[in-house]
């Protein structure tokens, strides 16, 4: 697991983070699955290497997860380490495929015209992790994967709208066009990083799309399964507090430094949720 835990361990990330409260062999299956989706956002990322590239590459990590999910040795190094999970977890292929098709669509789409289109990219990109992940964690109750669709279309709207300005600078839009328009705000006003009420209220509406989804992942996670889930309430318990920021901040997100919470705010959020767990506090930290 030396691979993954490597790139898990750079990458700081929030995800990477709520993996503190798993046991070891758990916490192993998540970063070899996390150092997965990683790496193939990265490769759709790298806006160095020319499109049709970045295409081929994602087909090769297809084909190579192929291998990974049957019986055949992977050529990549991350997957030799994520084929042990799979089985171990009986990871099905097709999530890692819905996974690589929203990674896909970031090489070809940069706008979003509505609601339904944009949560199709969320699915794929955020709520497949976390239909992956809750196999890791273990479940009981088959309505913990309706909250795990929930809750990552609730985390990757609030990152769409705390990545506004990283995503113009790379020409995309993830606001959908129909609520820009709703708002009188154009999407060449975004690429110039420009803000105003009007922005603010748009995003406002994203915001409040996503407590919707906050609040259904509250409702929908089973009380059976609320102790498993402890990294995923961790996740929501530090995207929540995020959003709520970018609430307080009036969606102010063109400026140089991103919204993140800071280094003893996530300390802070991790005694809490270990705390809550631990005294048998059942009830979510978020959506309320």
């Amino acid at each position: 697991m030396q691979e993954s835990r490597t790139i898990t361990r750079n990458s700081a990330s929030n995800l990477a983070l709520a993996f503190v409260l798993l046991p070891r062999p758990k916490r192993d299956a998540m970063s070899a699955l996390y150092a997965f989706c990683r790496e193939v956002d990265d490769v759709a990322d790298d806006e160095s290497v020319p499109l049709a590239e970045r295409r081929a590459q994602l087909a090769a990590w297809r084909a190579d997860l192929r291998r990974a999910c049957g019986t055949e040795v992977p050529m990549l190094a991350v997957n030799r380490e994520l084929q042990p999970v799979i089985r171990q977890y009986r990871l099905p292929f097709e999530h890692f495929d819905a996974l690589l098709k929203g990674v896909e669509m970031d090489l070809d789409v940069n706008r979003y015209q509505d609601y339904k289109e944009l949560e199709l990219y969320c699915y794929r990109v955020a709520s497949v992790v976390g239909l992956l992940s809750i196999e890791v964690f273990g479940y009981q109750d088959p309505a913990c994967r309706d909250y795990a669709v929930s809750l990552g279309k609730a985390l990757q709207l609030t990152n769409i709208l705390r990545d506004v300005r990283a995503d113009a600078q790379r020409g995309r839009v993830y606001l959908p066009l129909a609520e820009l328009e709703r708002f009188q705000v154009s999407p060449e006003q975004i690429l110039r990083l420009e803000y105003s009420e009007k922005f603010a209220a748009c995003a406002g509406s994203v915001a409040a799309r996503a407590r919707h989804f906050y609040r259904l992942a509250r409702e929908t996670l089973p009380m059976s399964d609320r102790r498993s889930m402890v990294a995923a309430e961790l996740m929501g318990s530090v995207y929540w507090r995020l959003l709520r920021k970018l609430e307080r901040r009036r969606f102010d997100v063109f400026g140089p430094t991103p919204t993140r919470l800071n280094k003893s705010q996530k300390i802070l959020l991790i005694l809490r949720t270990w705390l809550r767990v631990a005294s048998g506090a059942m009830s979510p930290n978020y959506g309320t």
